[in-house]
């Protein structure tokens, strides 16, 4: 059973107020938050405490009860998010402690405060490490302890939404800038990137992988370390051109140069681990050296070196049960089981940005569009490719292009499937 808050001094018991913002910062909480994510959940087993706590905070804050911790993750699917979560530490089925460490996990922006009449030092240490807890409040706890709290963690949880409002459009910009650059200094290398994106996808989904975003991206951005390549090797990579010695070793050190380009950006640590170790051996052989092997090896990297030999053998016209027993026969290079769901996931061909019932228009460079898809490899007249088949064209390659059409060095007209623009593509996708 759980204790009412004490109540307010005398001169507070008609509006019950919070400290000043003078003290509190609660202006500065009105002005980081929209009114529609200020909501906060208060979880108790006693209806009582719960109608005790609607009387005393619904004239300063929008609230929403549950009795007990499965009703209240019900209501983050239902009703959330929800900036702040106040939960009782003693109820049955689910403890406060409990509930608190699910909701970390399914609302990590949420703030969390615990209330118990259990000063236990050991409780509190148990709710801080388990459910990262903001405030540990004691019971009694007078009402305007709680405003105070709840006005600190709306604080928190604006600066935590704002946090992560940069992150993202931090994140966003710089995976864009990474693709418009190695689009421009290896375009084949970013269509390819592209074709591996899309296999990587249905891939995932077929695996029911839950978090796919940074297997994704480590597909489009394999070859991101190209950016450091001459660019006299570029053009033997794109022309198939036999390699020297010298020019192979820093071929082979592209998945360590994309690592140290990705792992510098915030939360693209996963995806610099997939482009490190892209062509590593299930068996451990191969770039980087060192122990890691097996299940040791991250998924995405175990993923994209299955697709990325498949990539090649399908290029070489080995297709279907030919390049799977092709596959099969390279003993130690792939994990066994995500091979034969490869095979599983595609029965043909990997996935290809061209489609059979779009199409090909002959167009020329000021009539194309982010987004078009490049049916014949786009070259110079000196015969260089400046995009390969399959690509799908983003805003920074159409100016490239419109630059050596300037100086008269682009063959024209070219072979492009529109995309499809009755279909809006998923926010954040990118082209």
């Amino acid at each position: 059973m759980s204790t009412p808050p004490n109540p307010p001094p005398a001169e507070h018991n008609r509006s019950l107020p919070g400290p000043q913002p003078s003290s509190t910062g609660a202006a500065e909480v009105s002005a980081a938050l929209a009114p529609a994510t200020e909501k906060i959940l208060l979880v108790d087993d006693d209806q009582v405490m719960l109608e005790t706590y609607q009387v005393a905070f619904s004239g300063q804050f929008s609230c929403d009860t549950a009795r007990g911790g499965i009703e209240a993750l019900a209501l983050f699917q239902t009703r959330g998010p929800y900036a702040l979560v106040l939960a009782d530490m003693n109820m049955p089925g689910m403890t406060g402690i409990e509930l608190l460490e699910r909701v970390r996990l399914v609302s990590p922006d949420t703030v969390r405060i615990m209330l118990t009449g259990d000063a236990d030092q050991r409780i509190a240490v148990e709710a801080v490490n388990r459910g990262e807890v903001f405030r540990f409040l004691n019971k009694p706890v007078p009402t305007g302890t709680i405003v105070a709290a709840f006005e600190a963690g709306l604080k928190q949880h604006g600066l935590l939404r704002r946090e992560r409002e940069i992150l993202e459009g931090t994140l966003a910009g710089s995976i864009k800038l990474l693709t418009d650059v190695l689009g421009i200094v290896a375009p084949s290398a970013l269509g390819r990137g592209q074709r591996l994106r899309d296999s990587m996808a249905r891939f995932a989904r077929h695996l029911d992988v839950p978090s796919r975003w940074e297997l994704e991206l480590g597909a489009l951005l394999s070859s991101i370390g190209c950016a450091a390549v001459p660019p006299a090797i570029l053009e033997k990579l794109a022309a198939d051109a036999p390699l020297d010695p010298e020019e192979a070793a820093i071929v082979r050190r592209v998945p360590q140069i994309g690592w140290n380009l990705l792992n510098a950006v915030p939360r693209l640590g996963e995806v610099a681990e997939i482009v490190l170790y892209q062509h590593k051996h299930f068996d451990g052989a191969g770039f980087p050296a060192g122990p890691v092997a097996g299940k040791g090896i991250p998924l995405g990297a175990r993923l994209l070196k299955i697709l990325h030999d498949r990539f090649d053998l399908e290029a070489d016209g080995v297709v279907e049960l030919q390049a799977y027993q092709t596959m099969l026969d390279r003993p130690g290079f792939y994990d066994p089981h995500l091979l034969e769901q490869c095979f599983k996931c595609f029965a043909h061909f990997l996935v290809t940005a061209i489609g059979s019932d779009q199409p090909v228009r002959s167009l020329h460079v000021d009539q194309l569009e982010p987004g078009d898809v490049v049916v014949s490899d786009i070259m110079t007249r000196r015969g260089l490719t400046l995009v390969g088949a399959g690509s799908s064209l983003t805003a920074m390659m159409i100016a490239r292009l419109a630059n050596f059409r300037e100086i008269g060095d682009l063959q024209e007209p070219l072979l492009i499937q529109h995309r499809d623009r009755s279909v809006t593509p998923p926010p954040g996708s990118p082209s």
